[in-house]
């Protein structure tokens, strides 16, 4: 039996790995620092991990933290991040240090004491804008938008001649395009791993996360993934806040799909030293989502509120092309989004949540981050 390790495996989507793994037969261990803004101020063991999941409470970027982690280990899973786009504008120091340094310290443990596979999570974050297509049907990366359009509300991207441009799906070719501190530093934990791996032969994956979403999300981080922040609003009665004119697209995939995504990626001799998105494929408007969450909720009555502004990182429209993992991994997502919101209803139906979505505006607000 392979003994598994998954730093940040407390959190969301790695309680959900450790579930899948530990089902696969695998043992799971833990390192996690339990971060109050994910944990709350207790800072204690989850109650939704396996109690099967050995964890150990420490620090990515403490050395010693890491060899203890990693003694006996076979794999690794590399999700310990510091994780939002906004908050990563101006805590600069902290995204780095955790995301970056906390990388380099993992890899300096691994070159000592290689590991049969290592597995990072990389996000849909570092392509900027998805991939797009013009009148005259050419594909092409999208741009930035500039400030004085952005400022008139007129969010789309367009072509050289004013038309406006069509969103397609996004393959793992495109060419990064780091709009904030928090893509960049998850592109750099990408590279490291890979670039370190291939000089070590220590065969790695990197899987390109799109927007995960389930049950166990941390409900209280105004800074976690855009339906969790719905929720806690909902589950206040108050109405979700959504930037923009809320037609922007996204890619929502059900965490069970991610986790099970990751265990294929340990288990695909040819995934080695190969990078993957991991999505549903499926286009949605975060209006829509919005309005489907509160259905499911039975608090369709609340209206989302729409800003009308734009956040510095923000990008318009980035959805998965997922037919690299389906051929290589043979990822296929199982959890359609109307049995997925179903169970995440259900979820919340026993939570509480803090809101500070008001709160974390005004700490964009007063540094100029939105427009």
């Amino acid at each position: 039996m392979k003994q598994v390790l998954i730093t940040g495996g407390a959190g969301f989507i790695g309680s959900h790995l450790a579930d899948e793994l530990l089902a696969s037969g695998y043992r799971v261990r833990v390192l996690d620092t339990l971060e109050a803004q994910v944990h709350g101020e207790a800072r204690r063991r989850p109650d939704y991990l396996d109690p099967q999941v050995e964890v150990i409470v420490g620090d990515v970027c403490d050395k010693e933290a890491v060899r203890k982690a990693l003694h006996g280990v076979d794999a690794v899973y590399h999700f310990a991040a510091a994780v939002g786009v906004g908050q990563s504008m101006y805590e600069i120091a902290h995204y780095t240090r955790v995301n970056n340094l906390g990388t380099a310290v993992l890899l300096e443990a691994l070159v000592a004491k290689p590991v049969e596979r290592l597995v990072v999570a990389s996000s849909m974050s570092l392509y900027g804008e998805g991939l797009y297509r013009n009148a005259r049907g050419e594909v092409k990366p999208g741009g930035e938008r500039t400030l004085e359009q952005l400022k008139r509300g007129d969010w789309e991207l367009h072509d050289a001649d004013g038309s406006v441009l069509a969103p397609v799906p996004t393959p793992e070719t495109k060419q990064p395009a780091l709009a904030s501190v928090y893509a960049l530093s998850k592109y750099d934990q990408e590279r490291l791993c890979l670039m370190v791996g291939r000089a070590y032969n220590i065969p790695t994956v990197a899987l390109r996360f799109f927007n995960a979403y389930g049950p166990r999300q941390a409900l209280s981080n105004p800074y976690t993934g855009v339906l969790a922040i719905f929720a806690a609003r909902l589950l206040n009665d108050s109405p979700p806040k959504i930037f923009e004119d809320g037609l922007q697209q996204r890619d929502f995939v059900s965490v069970y799909d991610v986790a099970r995504g990751c265990r294929l990626a340990l288990e695909t001799e040819a995934a080695a030293g190969d990078v993957f998105n991991i999505g549903s494929g499926q286009p949605l408007t975060v209006r829509d989502v919005a309005a489907r969450l509160a259905r499911v909720m039975g608090k369709e009555k609340i209206e989302p509120e729409i800003v009308g502004k734009y956040r510095v990182g923000d990008i318009r429209h980035c959805f998965a092309d997922i037919g690299k993992a389906q051929r290589v991994l043979g990822y296929t997502p199982q959890v359609t989004l109307d049995n997925g919101m179903a169970e995440l209803a259900a979820w919340l139906e026993s939570q509480a949540a803090v809101d500070r979505v008001a709160q974390a505006s005004a700490e964009l607000a007063a540094r100029g981050l939105t427009v």
